[in-house]
Parts: C-alpha cells; sequence; structure tokens
C-alpha cells in the first residue's frame, strides 16, 4: 500500500535555472520524508580491482546496482532520485520498496560474486536517523536540457550513510524475498568513447566540502567557475554522437551476460552480438536511429551532485591545469578537498527501457575508473588531514 509520500520525489518542482545558481538558492531545497531511507550498494576493495584492470566489470556492476533499483520502482509506478558513482550507488526510496530492494541487490550481489570475483557493501539508514544526528540532508531537481533532470542534494546526508555502510562488514540482515533480480534494459555495448575534440582529455572530478563551510555557497562558485571555463554542462559532455563505436567482442558481451542473467545464454549471445555488430547500421542510418543518439548524448549523467560534485568532463589541458589551479586555491584555505583522474576516453552503460519513447539513461565514467581513481585519492587527502 503506497503512503502519501512515495510520490515525494516526482512532485518536486524541477527548476529551470543553472545548477551553479540553484545549489545556492538553500531556500529551492526540500526535505526529505522522515520514512524515506537511503540506500547504498558498494564494490568493496574497487581500487585494487581497478588497479588489476577490472574497472569495466566494476563499472558493469555498478550499472546492474543501478538498473536493478530502477526497475524495481518501475514495477510501483515510482520515480526515485539515484547517484551513480562509477563503482556503486546510492538511492533515496520509500518504504513500500526498500526490502524489495535490499533483496535484489543482495541477487546482484550474489551474481557478482560468482562471475567477477568482488561483493557489494549493501545497506539503509533511515532518514529520520540522519535528522536525528542533525545531520543536514535536503534535495532538488534540476533541468540539464529538455531531456534530462536530476537530483541535487545539499548537505553530508548521503556521504554520512555511505560511509556507515561501507565500514560495516555486515551493514544490513538482508531479507531475502521473492522479488526477482530484474535487470532488463541493461546495454554495455560502447567501445571506450573518445572526447569530441582531438585536443581533448577527458577529468573526472570528485570536490567535497570540507568541515562546517558554507559548501552551498562554496558549490555555487566553483559550478560558475566550471562554467565559465568549459561552458555549460551539456557543452563540456565527453560524449558525441560521432565518437560513438559498439563493441561486440566475445568477452564484452559475455560479462554483460554474466551480469545480467548470472549465466552464459546461446540465445542472448547472438542476439547482443547482432546488435552490437549490425545495429551501428540501423543507428546512423534511420531517423529513429539517429534521434536516439542524439538523445543518447542529451540524457548522458555527467554530473552527480549528491552532496558532493562528482562530473567528468572533456577540455583541453589547459583548462584542466586552470581550473585545479582554482581549486587548488580552495583547498589551500581548507574549503574542499578534490580527487581527480585524467583519461584518454570515457566509458558508457546504458539503461535503455524504450529508445522510441526517450526512456533510457547512460552512465558516464571516466576512462580506466576514472571515480574510482579520483575517489580514491581525496579519500587519501582527508586520510592525511586526520591527526597521527
Amino acid at each position: 500500500m503506497q503512503s502519501k509520500n512515495d510520490n515525494f520525489y516526482s512532485n518536486l518542482e524541477v527548476h529551470d535555472i543553472p545548477i551553479s545558481k540553484l545549489i545556492g538558492e538553500k531556500e529551492r531545497f526540500s526535505r526529505l520524508p522522515d520514512d524515506w531511507y537511503i540506500l547504498v550498494a558498494d564494490i568493496r576493495n574497487s581500487t585494487k580491482a581497478v588497479q588489476n584492470g577490472n574497472h569495466n566489470h566494476v563499472n558493469l556492476v555498478a550499472t546492474g546496482c543501478v538498473i536493478a533499483v530502477l526497475n524495481l520502482a518501475e514495477d510501483y509506478k515510482l520515480n526515485i532520485p539515484f547517484f551513480f558513482g562509477g563503482d556503486g550507488a546510492t538511492f533515496l526510496i520509500p518504504p513500500e520498496i526498500k526490502e524489495h530492494a535490499l533483496s535484489v541487490l543482495d541477487k546482484h550481489d550474489r551474481n557478482t560474486q560468482k562471475n567477477f570475483g568482488f561483493n557489494l557493501a549493501i545497506g539503509s539508514i533511515r532518514i529520520s536517523e540522519i535528522y536525528d544526528l542533525n545531520i543536514d540532508l535536503k534535495i532538488a531537481r534540476a533541468k540539464i536540457n529538455n531531456a534530462l533532470s536530476i537530483p541535487v542534494i545539499l548537505g553530508g546526508g548521503l556521504k554520512y550513510a555511505e560511509d556507515q555502510i561501507k565500514e560495516n562488514a555486515n551493514p544490513h540482515t538482508l531479507t531475502m524475498d521473492e522479488t526477482p533480480l530484474n535487470l532488463n534494459g541493461m546495454e554495455c555495448k560502447w567501445d571506450r568513447i573518445k572526447p569530441p575534440k582531438k585536443e581533448h582529455e577527458v577529468l573526472s572530478l570528485i570536490i567535497s566540502g570540507c568541515g562546517k563551510n558554507d559548501y552551498a555557497r562554496i558549490y555555487s562558485r566553483i559550478l560558475q567557475i566550471i562554467d565559465d571555463i568549459y561552458g555549460s554542462v551539456d557543452s563540456r559532455k565527453p560524449i558525441s554522437v560521432d565518437k560513438l563505436r559498439t563493441k561486440s567482442g566475445f568477452q564484452r558481451i559475455k560479462d554483460e551476460m554474466n551480469a545480467k542473467f548470472g549465466r552464459w545464454s546461446w540465445l542472448a549471445f547472438m542476439q547482443n552480438w547482432f546488435m552490437a555488430s549490425f545495429g551501428s547500421i540501423y543507428l546512423n542510418s534511420s531517423n529513429s536511429g539517429k534521434n536516439y543518439l542524439k538523445k543518447l548524448v542529451e540524457l548522458s549523467d555527467n554530473l552527480t551532485l549528491d552532496g558532493r560534485i562528482n562530473t567528468v568532463i572533456s577540455g583541453t589541458q589547459e583548462q584542466r591545469e586552470k581550473l585545479l589551479a582554482y581549486l587548488d586555491e580552495l583547498e589551500e584555505l581548507n574549503l574542499i578537498k578534490y580527487g581527480y583522474h585524467v583519461s584518454e576516453e570515457s566509458i558508457m552503460s546504458c539503461y535503455v527501457k524504450d529508445i522510441h519513447k526517450d526512456q533510457h539513461i547512460h552512465f558516464v565514467d571516466g576512462g580506466n575508473g576514472g571515480y574510482t581513481k579520483a575517489a580514491n585519492q581525496l579519500k587519501k587527502k582527508f586520510q592525511d588531514q586526520l591527526p597521527a
């Protein structure tokens, strides 16, 4: 039975103003319902997995976490905010689907252990617990373009929940109900994607506020500086139609099947291979295919605001050096800490429900584990700051 709060996120106003302005206007943000939950699924030892060259597996499993929960929410006709992080995901969910969500993530975890050799930290924390600890947590919705809006978080509530769940060896006693794991719509057919321009690089960047500073004001200024240096969120995306190439290799298809179904299937293999091998002809020759590729770029998610700034940017080395010099100044003032990684390409995984109705989402990460490496650098900076 649905409660009056289940459609909380759907009913939020979508703000059509620059994100740099929105995040600085606290009055536009709403308190979350006390009975909602923060749900976290994070790949344990993802740094080691990336160091061992398994960044594609890490990204694949993280994508599966998002799709498993979004398909569940779709069954209940719910729109929920989520935050993709390259090596995991965080969700805000109503109580109606909490146990079901934990159950499908546990099933995904079992597949992950069996087929890829690493496992997930999974858990949930009630929103009321965050507020009882006087930790700030508010949300707004921002319009990126005509096809995409994203959730924007103020406060450290999600970070607190993530830390608690990651550090707890047994974060939750999972209830194994009969809710099936559904990863329909999961696609990882795209090859590594070169930046839109030859002279460009891909910057994966995570910025976190420090201490009790006014994060809203600081983040607002940082996002404005990024806009000034790189251009708008859309113009600095590392994804462009002319650089998209499908990848039909056996290992790629096998990995996707193992993540999606937990087993080998000749039928699924042949369907996947055919689409990867010949789908590009359809996509580049038909009107609906060309429209899909255009929408794919618009619906690619390269900015996540979960209480931090997480973004994947395409630009020049000169632009990066200018931005990092500014961030270094803020670090010297102990206003922020940041981590970054530079690569020559980005990678993209997809959730495709219906290409004809623009029901698809595309998750972007920097090449070679961009977000994971940036997060590891950021974590080290915070650790180095701790007293001996």
